[in-house]
């Protein structure tokens, strides 16, 4: 596996996460946020002597269970765009895709975080508009690679001891290459892009209080319900930001975000922790996993955390607390850039 190439910045633009916030701004200097309303002009003497602007609603993002980050990465004259998911739901995808002006014409790689009709729901659409977008600029890029992890679960669920609550079945893959993924299946670290982005493979599980996901069961190809507690199958996204250090994107952090990002420093070299991004999946998390895990990443010195998807309200104001400044809220539709 080559090194992973410095970076001069990294720009990410989030399209969709469970929350929805287009006023407030970041206070964390680490990152240029570029939060705002979408205003639309109006002709002349429509509301004035001179022309005006709109605000509308039908231009701001919807919140969604899940999460979706559009991310660009730029070395010298060299920019390379990577997705990250693409939430829970098609329409939810395109909308936010509309209304928050996203490029999708230069989206080379797709990459699914695991299994989780959250994280997968959308990719079909995606698929599609990627491919719709690189026809309208004429880039000459090819077809976009959709990367996944090989053993995708037929059913994922939750076992409630009454009963099992059956996921939505993701997506298959025949049903990403019909929307035009070039599909590649892989569970090992990996770099793509000119080396600008590590994939990662099957996250270690190091510390004692991240457990998974409570009560997750799978089914198997014999029609019975069988644990599936590890999601074995997420994988995180690193990139190296020249000076800074390393940014780790996570999807739902089943396997534990304290355990991803010590993953992320071994697979970067050792390369400091700067910023992580992404679902923490505390939100169901007590009061002693809470803190463990806010202890986990005191001590890896980030500079900026951006919370989001099933990070749950209490984690983030535990940061807010423990880490003051640190935390830089990630609402859909919302804009961000990190420099070397």
């Amino acid at each position: 596996m080559a090194p992973l190439l410095e970076l001069d910045k990294l720009t990410i633009q989030v399209l969709v996460d469970n929350e929805l916030d287009p006023i407030s701004k970041s206070t964390n200097p680490a990152v240029t946020d570029a939060t705002s309303f979408r205003l639309v002009p109006l002709p002349p003497g429509s509301r004035g002597p001179v022309p005006a602007m709109e605000l509308r609603m039908d231009q701001i993002c919807c919140g969604a269970h899940g999460l979706s980050l559009l991310i660009t990465a730029t070395a010298g004259v060299q920019s390379r765009t990577l997705l990250f998911d693409a939430g829970p739901e098609e329409d939810v995808f395109e909308k936010n895709v509309s209304r928050s002006g996203a490029d999708l014409s230069g989206v080379e790689h797709i990459h699914l975080s695991h299994w989780q009709r959250d994280h997968s729901g959308g990719l079909p659409r995606a698929i599609s508009l990627v491919n719709r977008a690189r026809v309208a600029s004429s880039n000459g890029l090819g077809l976009p690679v959709v990367d996944v992890h090989p053993g995708r679960p037929i059913f994922r669920g939750v076992d409630t001891g009454a009963f099992v609550a059956s996921l939505e079945a993701d997506p298959t893959f025949e049903e990403l290459e019909a929307a035009g993924g070039m599909v590649v299946k892989r569970d090992e670290p990996h770099t793509v892009l000119d080396d600008m982005f590590l994939i990662s493979g099957e996250v270690p599980r190091e510390t004692e209080y991240e457990v998974g996901f409570p009560r997750g069961v799978r089914l198997d190809e014999n029609g019975l319900w069988i644990k599936d507690e590890l999601i074995l199958d997420e994988r995180f996204v690193v990139c190296n930001l020249k000076g800074k250090g390393l940014v780790v994107f996570a999807g739902c952090s089943h396997p534990g975000i304290v355990n991803i990002c010590r993953n992320a420093i071994k697979l970067g070299g050792g390369a400091p922790l700067y910023a992580v991004i992404g679902g923490f999946h505390l939100a169901d998390g007590d009061a002693s996993k809470l803190q463990n895990s806010i202890d986990g990443l005191k001590a890896l010195d980030p500079q900026g955390l951006m919370p989001g998807h099933c990070t749950g309200w209490r984690f983030k104001f535990k940061i807010e607390q423990e880490i003051p400044g640190s935390l830089v809220p990630c609402f859909s539709g919302t804009r961000y850039t990190l420099e070397a």
